[in-house]
């Protein structure tokens, strides 16, 4: 009888980019880091409907959460891409996920895409600017994540359905790149409760890494969230 221990089909070593809200779970995502360098981007999902992963799917073996940049190991059965989410890959619920490091301000500037739009834009809806896409052209499309540099990030703190009865508050980032202007929601859970415990209004941010990521369908649309925001004068060392 074998003493070894079980061991996932595959083990993938990302830096994480993205941990933020989903349903009932959350959206991982980062790039795959081989041999010290930038890869593919990895975004592990549950083989639940919308593929949502949970907390106990994506814990570290003493019980915490992972955090954006962390370098982690994850254990991983399959490749799952679907439409433009070619990242996904199925994850395996049966062994922990282990961190194995941070990845620092100047690591992150090489996980920075190449310049050029987010996807497709001038598709804009009511309270957001070049935050969409229609679903016929996003089905054409092959990616879904982006990881971009800023040079400063306003969060905007409001109530977008107060005119309709709605008084639920939203955090979005507005930003500039490439020389077109986003007004995205943010969905990363640390800067949605660090702001909405403050005022309504806008705040400035410095210089930011920011991962951009395209999401499900949404009544015939396919939005662009601020899925994380790394902020230079928090990550620098």
């Amino acid at each position: 009888m074998s003493d070894q221990k079980p061991q996932p089909n595959q083990l993938k070593r990302i830096v994480c980019l993205a941990n933020s809200r989903k349903l009932s779970g959350r959206c991982i995502a980062g790039r795959e880091n081989a041999a010290g360098k930038p890869g593919v981007w990895i975004r592990p999902v549950s083989d639940r409907d919308h593929q949502e992963v949970s907390e106990h799917e994506r814990q570290y073996q003493d019980g915490s959460d992972p955090q954006v940049p962390d370098i982690i190991d994850i254990p991983l059965i399959e490749p799952r891409p679907h439409l433009f989410q070619q990242e996904n890959w199925l994850l395996d619920p049966n062994f922990y996920w282990q961190k194995v490091g941070s990845c620092d301000w100047a690591g992150l500037q090489n996980l920075v895409e190449p310049d050029g739009p987010l996807w497709i834009n001038n598709q804009s809806s009511h309270n957001g600017l070049n935050d969409r896409v229609n679903l016929q052209q996003a089905e054409q499309l092959r990616s879904s994540l982006r990881l971009i540099h800023v040079s400063g990030l306003e969060i905007k703190v409001f109530c977008p359905g107060a005119a309709f009865g709605n008084p639920k508050r939203r955090v979005q980032g507005r930003f500039e790149h490439e020389r077109v202007q986003y007004w995205l929601w943010v969905t990363d859970p640390i800067y949605e409760r660090r702001f909405l415990a403050r005022l309504d209004g806008s705040y400035d941010l410095g210089e930011s890494c920011v991962t951009i990521s395209l999401g499900e369908r949404h009544e015939g649309f396919c939005y662009k969230l601020i899925a994380a925001v790394i902020e230079r004068a928090q990550n620098e060392t």
